[in-house]
């Protein structure tokens, strides 16, 4: 699957080369101002299922869901990594935080990336307060992003 920049009017679902039986689906499609649009596409050598077409679409955007949580933050300037781990440790740092009145703190985090790490000392409950809620407030809203972009999906669209 790729995106391709092509026309506002492109069809999402075509056989493009009867002979080979080459087929093509299309998603995500994203009009610009002058006519053109950007769009996902997969091609199959054969004509897709209402199922294959289902899997690849949704599977695209749980993808995109997942990635978009995964490295999609930033906190004061600093990208933040929300790896399952992860999230359990700013989770666990941050009730144990809230359970002792700061008695844990002061608590250190690796931000940014392998190349430009940044590391960040907590040493307020506020402080650590603003950034587990917020880190969570982006996993949610990332979420219900995909929950609606799944939700848009209508398979009716795909028939001929």
């Amino acid at each position: 699957m790729r995106r391709i920049e092509g026309t506002a009017g492109v069809k999402p679902i075509e056989c493009t080369h009867p002979a080979k039986n080459k087929w093509r689906i299309r998603w995500n499609i994203q009009p610009n101002n002058d006519g053109s649009a950007t769009y996902m596409e997969e091609e199959f050598n054969h004509r897709p299922t209402d199922e294959e077409i289902r899997q690849t679409i949704i599977g695209w955007y749980n993808a995109q869901t997942e990635e978009n949580i995964l490295s999609g933050f930033e906190w004061n300037g600093m990208k933040v990594w929300l790896s399952t781990e992860n999230q359990f440790n700013y989770k666990a740092a941050y009730d144990l935080a809230i359970q002792t009145d700061g008695a844990t703190l002061p608590v250190t985090f690796k931000f940014g990336t392998d190349d430009t790490p940044c590391y960040h000392t907590f040493n307020s409950v506020g402080e650590l307060a603003d950034f587990y809620t917020k880190a969570m407030t982006h996993i949610q809203s990332s979420l219900e992003r995909g929950w609606n972009n799944k939700d848009a999906f209508r398979p009716d669209t795909y028939t001929l």
